[in-house]
């Protein structure tokens, strides 16, 4: 744990600030919308700590059509909602990840990118962003059906930033709704995942 802490606190301090400027492109920051400060959090949970999780069958950016159900008994997998495409934060979020990818790996999870953008537009937003390792998830139609279904969805229509744990049994470990206004730590996914490693 104390060795992944310290290897991305490096990264972080290093690399994070950087995305924005050289993934993103300097010109392209110009289409990068800022919608200022926001309510931190506008839901309220429907989902908890030791339900099943919602099945769901979600559209990829690849092409591919993505079931919850396919990792059952497989892999474990996170969630990551993310409020819109092109805005700041997320376009942070999302590449951040990619300097975490042996985490999730050493830990059998599956990393899955879910937004309520639809696919042309989440399409362009991480080509912009580079090369992503996870599959990008479009709930958009019908709209938000599955951040609604979490107690995601935001009155504006968009869902909150949020991170959901699911091990390999199907259910739900633990789901943080972070601050919409704030990237959520690496650190909180390094010591859930470590969490949901079954004792030998």
């Amino acid at each position: 744990m104390k060795k992944y802490l310290i290897l991305l606190s490096a990264c972080l301090i290093w690399l994070l600030p950087v995305f924005s400027a050289t993934a993103m492109g300097a010109s392209n920051l110009d289409y990068v919308y800022d919608p200022g400060q926001l309510k931190p959090v506008d839901s309220a949970l429907k989902v908890h700590a030791g339900q099943p999780a919602p099945d769901f069958t979600l559209k990829s950016i690849s092409g591919k059509s993505i079931t919850m159900g396919q990792f059952k008994g497989v892999n474990n997998v996170v969630l990551s909602f993310v409020p819109a495409a092109w805005t700041p934060v997320c376009s942070d979020q999302w590449p951040g990840y990619n300097i975490a990818r042996k985490i999730f790996e050493e830990h059998d999870a599956v990393l899955l990118g879910i937004s309520v953008d639809n696919i042309p537009t989440l399409y362009a937003w991480t080509r912009q962003m580079g090369d992503l390792w996870f599959e990008v998830l479009s709930d958009f139609w019908p709209h938000g059906k599955l951040a609604d279904t979490y107690g995601l969805l935001r009155t504006d229509g968009t869902a909150e930033r949020a991170l959901v744990f699911i091990d390999k049994k199907g259910i739900v470990r633990k789901v943080e709704v972070s601050d919409i206004n704030v990237r959520p730590p690496l650190e909180l996914i390094v010591s859930t995942l470590q969490k949901m490693q079954p004792r030998e």
